[in-house]
């Protein structure tokens, strides 16, 4: 906090807020008639650093209820969008609630009490329709963090020549420096004149045109409430005779018969123009215009939804939700969150250990449309696959699955073995000849290099997979001797294999139940 105030000590405005109850800001002014000439005093003095007449009339104006509905869309359906925080991971834990889970858990993030959704929404609102708001961080007893509190842009004003802003309260003009621990100045319209830039001037004039119509309108609808009531006496009639009829239609009341004798009459005179569509139109045309300039269209007027998180997608155009909250986010990072961390952790950790927050603004996604969405891909990439199977051809899954955005994972990260190819399906022929095949390799007749060759060449498959079919057979490959070589191994004229040395010691395999056995014959 600055040491003195433009005149004022420090001391001289925490003894006044003691006495005022901790509060600093004047009592507002309201103005309950509004005309276009004051619309214009207000452009005036605007551009001279006075915003008062303007903040007066944007309050005025929120007595209107469509203004106030649509503004309320805009500002407090924002705020209560779901929050990122990005930066320090300690810093995030402390602001965010959803961070700290287990017994620990708070119902609400500190977040939320240092900026309250509801002073964030005024804030917003403020500086929608003036193009600035202010706002002062106030320490809360019992806690080492302040909470926000929003101040009444009536009071704030500019100084031309010294490029100050400066807050009108009960104590005196306290200048205001954005950042230093207490105040926030919020100008979504601009660094320069952003009054200017604020919708106040357009909504104001809707507003004062749509009060005026709403008066004589009442008034016009008032007097064909009562039409004129009209009696007709006879030419000859005598003096008391016509002031006695007319008595008795001026008591003209609820249920009233009259008893009349010939020549005389009673009529009501009631309005057959149309001079009230000119009021009707004079209040939608207001209505239009303020809601286009807060929504950027007419659709909570053509039958939007209500409020919701998810409707503010539906009844204010997008790229104001985003302009609305990229700008209350710079706002908070640049001059709310960095007092909190210099506090806590000194002033090196404003830049060591910076945090920010954002508002998550995408719309949500309609999870009955994707999942339509998704079975429809799905049924399009069988159709694909059956049909160019019949030309020898195949569709290129990563590339569809990119492009209709299906969330995939390779087997490897499934824990899935990967190196076997789930397309390989053999009939009882093709089986028989892959057995024997192995079994070439068994008997020595196939290298196994040559078995790979041949079953990824017959079957179709790639080499890995012809390995994979092979499992072992074939490790350690020894060719088998042909008939009549070496003394170990031959065959009889019979095709039958033998295990010996000498011809009388010859014993058929059949007959040999383990290789214990072979080695005790031989």
């Amino acid at each position: 906090m600055p040491a003195a105030y433009s005149g004022i000590s420090e001391q001289d405005v925490e003894r006044m807020r003691r006495l005022m109850g901790g509060q600093i800001q004047p009592l507002p002014v309201s103005q309950t008639r509004w005309y276009l000439s004051d619309l214009e005093s207000a452009e005036f003095s605007a551009d001279n650093g006075d915003l008062s007449p303007a903040a007066r009339l944007m309050r005025a104006a929120r007595k209107d209820g469509r203004l106030s509905g649509v503004l309320s869309t805009r500002t407090g359906g924002l705020v209560r969008l779901p929050k990122r925080f990005r930066g320090d991971p300690e810093i995030i834990k402390q602001l965010d609630a959803s961070h700290d889970g287990g017994a620990n858990a708070r119902a609400r993030s500190v977040f939320d009490e240092i900026f309250p959704p509801s002073e964030l929404a005024l804030m917003a609102a403020d500086g929608i329709l003036l193009g600035v708001s202010v706002g002062e961080l106030v320490p809360v007893e019992g806690r080492d963090y302040p909470v926000l509190v929003r101040l009444d842009p009536e009071f704030l004003f500019y100084r031309w020549n010294e490029n100050q802003w400066y807050f009108r309260s009960i104590a005196g003009s306290i200048p205001i420096t954005p950042g230093d621990g207490r105040w926030i100045l919020h100008t979504p319209g601009g660094r320069m004149v952003p009054w200017q830039n604020g919708l106040w001037r357009c909504v104001g004039r809707s507003y004062i045109r749509k009060e005026h119509a709403l008066l004589h309108k009442d008034n016009y609808e008032g007097k064909l409430a009562n039409p004129a009531r009209v009696a007709v006496s006879p030419q000859g009639g005598a003096e008391a005779q016509k002031e006695s009829f007319f008595r008795q239609v001026m008591a003209w009341g609820v249920n009233t018969v009259f008893g009349m004798t010939p020549g005389y009459d009673v009529k009501l005179i009631e309005s057959n123009g149309r001079g009230w569509e000119c009021f009707d139109t004079t209040i939608a045309e207001s209505n239009t215009d303020m809601i286009v300039a807060i929504a950027g269209q007419t659709v909570t007027v053509d039958g939007g939804a209500g409020f919701q998180n998810s409707d503010i997608h539906k009844t204010i155009r997008a790229d104001l939700i985003k302009e609305t909250a990229d700008g209350l986010a710079h706002t908070i990072n640049t001059q709310g969150i960095p007092p909190y961390i210099a506090a806590r952790y000194g002033l090196s950790a404003i830049e060591a250990r910076a945090c920010i927050v954002e508002w998550d603004v995408t719309p949500p996604k309609d999870r009955n449309a994707e999942a339509q969405s998704m079975v429809s891909t799905a049924a399009a990439f069988t159709q694909l696959t059956a049909a160019l199977n019949e030309h020898d051809r195949e569709i290129d899954i990563d590339t569809l699955c990119t492009r209709f955005a299906v969330p995939v994972l390779r087997k490897a990260q499934t824990g899935i073995d990967d190196t076997t190819d789930p397309t390989v399906s053999l009939n009882g022929a093709q089986l028989d000849s892959l057995l024997t095949v192995i079994d070439r390799v068994v008997r020595g007749q196939l290298p196994r290099t040559g078995a790979i060759n041949i079953i990824a060449i017959a079957f179709n498959v790639d080499t890995a997979t012809a390995d994979k079919m092979l499992d072992t057979v074939g490790n350690g490959f020894v060719p088998a001797p042909l008939p009549g070589e070496g003394d170990d191994a031959f065959t009889d004229d019979e095709g039958d294999d033998f295990v010996g040395g000498d011809e009388g010691d010859e014993l058929e395999l059949d007959e040999v139940d383990d290789v214990d056995d072979v080695s005790e014959a031989a």
